[in-house]
């Protein structure tokens, strides 16, 4: 079987890291078409940055990458510097890239792509917040019925949020764009915190990382000791979840994933609630599905695959 052509739609952040590089070391499943950044974790400036940082530690400098939207449809960006630190990517010390950025704006490169690439060939996996995505879909209606899949990391329903009581930070920082994205049409995969809660890191799975003995291992194992701090404090668990990469195993590995095909609909009007993925897991409404919506991860087949890749590179 051919590998799967992504667009990955991006706000690096050290778990979009691993999720790039866990796509760069799959070429027998995934090809990676271009890499859009997007403002969320830190500013637009610093994840374009950020994704040429980690094609470079990948050493796929051929990757072409775009910077898109720089803040959401219509509110103030909100950052999550308290958890990625400053740079987006605090932990390893990484060299600034050499790759430029690719002229155009990423929301163009998304519409092209899918337009000359054959209908149905493209899929979509945003890792942050859903801004390019809906700016493309309006911009260019056409392309929606063009797109093989969207998987996303993205909301919550059992573990409910992680940035305010009710939202997850990528739905909330644009919970506009994400509106737009679920109501279009488009097959989507979601991979909330109720799953990624469950993929932690802990000890053994970092130095696994570690272990590798390679510059990326390295740099993977000192990010994920960095921001683990925020989690393990936050939560009491034993280690921080590796949200982003979800999103690459289940193009690699589905089956290590199984959910719901549910109706997801995101808040827009309630302050208190804003951003929040109203999730009909219990099917009590007529709402048609939009959204495969997956409840639960094998996460020691995913790290499993997870150093089993990581070590190619």
């Amino acid at each position: 079987m051919a590998p799967r052509k992504i667009i990955i739609d991006t706000d690096p952040g050290q778990d979009d890291a691993v999720a790039i590089l866990l796509a760069l070391a799959s070429p027998e499943e995934i090809e990676v078409l271009g890499i859009t950044a997007v403002a969320g974790n830190v500013p637009l400036e610093l994840t374009a940055k950020n994704a040429r940082i980690v094609c470079e530690l990948a050493d796929h400098t051929h990757i072409p990458v775009y910077a898109g939207c720089d803040r959401p449809l219509n509110r103030e960006l909100v950052t999550a510097e308290h958890v990625h630190g400053k740079t987006g990517l605090d932990g390893p010390v990484l060299p600034d890239p050499q790759m430029p950025l690719v002229d155009g704006h990423a929301v163009d490169f998304i519409i092209e792509t899918l337009r000359v690439h054959e209908s149905g060939t493209v899929t979509l996996c945003p890792l942050g917040p859903l801004t390019n995505i809906a700016t493309a879909f309006q911009k260019a209606p056409d392309i929606v019925d063009r797109v093989q899949e969207i998987v996303l990391m993205g909301g919550a329903y059992f573990e409910v949020g992680n940035i305010t009581p009710a939202a997850e930070f990528n739905i909330y920082v644009d919970p506009e764009a994400a509106e737009v994205v679920f109501n279009s049409g488009a097959h989507i995969v979601v991979m909330p915190l109720d799953v990624t809660h469950d993929a932690l890191v802990t000890q053994q799975r970092n130095e696994a990382f570690r272990a590798l003995n390679s510059k990326v291992g390295h740099a993977v194992a000192e990010m994920t000791d960095f921001f683990e701090r925020f989690d393990k404090e936050k939560y009491g668990s034993e280690g921080a979840p590796l949200h982003d990469p979800c999103v690459t195993a289940y193009l690699i590995r589905p089956d290590l994933f199984s959910g719901r095909h549910i109706n997801v609909q995101i808040e827009t009007q309630s302050e208190l609630t804003m951003g929040m993925t109203v999730a009909d897991w219990w099917r009590v409404t007529k709402h048609p599905p939009n959204a495969m919506f997956m409840g639960e991860v094998d996460a020691e087949g995913f790290f499993a695959l997870l150093t089993e890749r990581l070590a190619r590179l």
